[in-house]
């Protein structure tokens, strides 16, 4: 469900009003149901009844769960105390709320009793208030997964994204482009290109340096380590180009010479793909859309996750579009063995 003082429990809601997302999987909340029922009460009210907000039935086990559309089942964790919840605003008690609500997903998938776990935005201010002390999500998954080898994907339509470092400060992001990273993200993007149905993907590799480097007159990161990678990847049949410079090759991958871009860090990556899938309409004072899919790979389980943030904001509003997470709940239930086309599906098998 996400933070419940976020805009999580509203896109929730707004999400499972979809008859289509029953017919693509069976959808099991993990939150607070009386978050839920008040965010169901603002979005009904908001909308003037034109969104069918399912009602709710409290379930203790998943396989206790009817998932029938209009009817949403909820594992209810009793973590919110809604006389001290103040929407839209940062709290330990969301913090721990939200942490809690990962935790137990994560349990759940470990245990065989979900296919596939898909996450609401979390505040990490909220977090670290109370007391956990994580980046993010990918961090917490990484931690009770016991997984050391892992990246960030990002996807919107045909451009997909996977990060040699994400979460860190950049001077720190610069001294992680090493070969054995780099050549591990290129695997790691190989991979899961493959497990989408792409059978020869082609990688496109980001320089770090502007223009990578000109041969090293403005760094040696692309000399150095970026080449090796690449070159080693290509040894072992993998279809990876690089290094390309970074102000190009999201152009080159958008125009479908690549299916996938390994960016050097946080930013490179996100950018672009926040670009072209978070349009804001300045006339009408509102963003359009809000499109993107966060996933998490080299992990056991399957993670994914909409691309934005709690965006306190506009929490309560019952406005806020619920597009990135049916975009995430579609790709989390490809992942899960359910490829079939679905209305929020995604332009892919550029490669195929």
């Amino acid at each position: 469900m996400g933070d419940p003082a976020g805009i999580g429990p509203e896109i929730t809601v707004k999400a499972l009003a979809h008859p289509e997302v029953y017919e693509r999987c069976r959808p099991l909340i993990v939150g607070d149901l009386s978050v839920l029922q008040q965010a169901a009460k603002t979005v009904e009210r908001v909308s003037g009844g034109e969104i069918s907000v399912p009602g709710f039935r409290e379930i203790w086990e998943p396989a206790q769960g009817e998932y029938r559309y209009g009817m949403a089942d909820v594992l209810n964790e009793k973590l919110v105390d809604m006389e001290h919840l103040e929407i839209g605003k940062v709290s330990s008690m969301g913090g721990n709320a939200a942490f809690g609500y990962v935790e137990k997903v994560i349990g759940l998938a470990m245990e065989g009793k979900v296919d596939a776990t898909v996450t609401n935005p979390l505040n990490k201010e909220a977090l670290n208030l109370a007391g956990h002390h994580f980046a993010g999500h990918t961090e917490i998954y990484a931690h009770f997964t016991g997984t050391k080898h892992y990246t960030m994907m990002l996807v919107h339509q045909n451009l997909r994204v996977v990060h040699v470092s994400t979460h860190v400060s950049l001077r720190e992001a610069c001294d992680r482009v090493k070969k054995e990273r780099v050549l591990e993200v290129i695997r790691i993007a190989d991979q899961a290109c493959r497990d989408m149905g792409i059978h020869t993907p082609r990688i496109g590799v980001a320089g770090l340096n502007p223009h990578c480097g000109e041969n090293g007159l403005f760094g040696r990161e692309e000399l150095d380590e970026i080449v090796p990678a690449v070159c080693q990847a290509m040894r072992e049949g993998i279809r990876a180009e690089g290094p390309v410079p970074p102000d190009t090759v999201f152009s080159r991958a958008r125009g479908g010479m690549y299916d996938i871009v390994v960016a050097m860090y946080h930013d490179q990556g996100h950018i672009p793909l926040k670009v072209v899938g978070f349009v804001y309409n300045q006339e009408a004072g509102k963003w359009d859309t809000v499109e993107g899919v966060n996933i998490t790979l080299g992990l056991p389980i399957i993670r994914t996750s909409v691309d934005h943030g709690t965006a306190y904001d506009q929490a309560g509003k019952g406005t806020a579009g619920e597009l990135s997470l049916l975009n995430a709940i579609d790709y989390a239930a490809r992942f899960a063995g359910r490829p079939g086309e679905s209305k929020y599906a995604m332009q892919e098998n550029a490669g195929e």
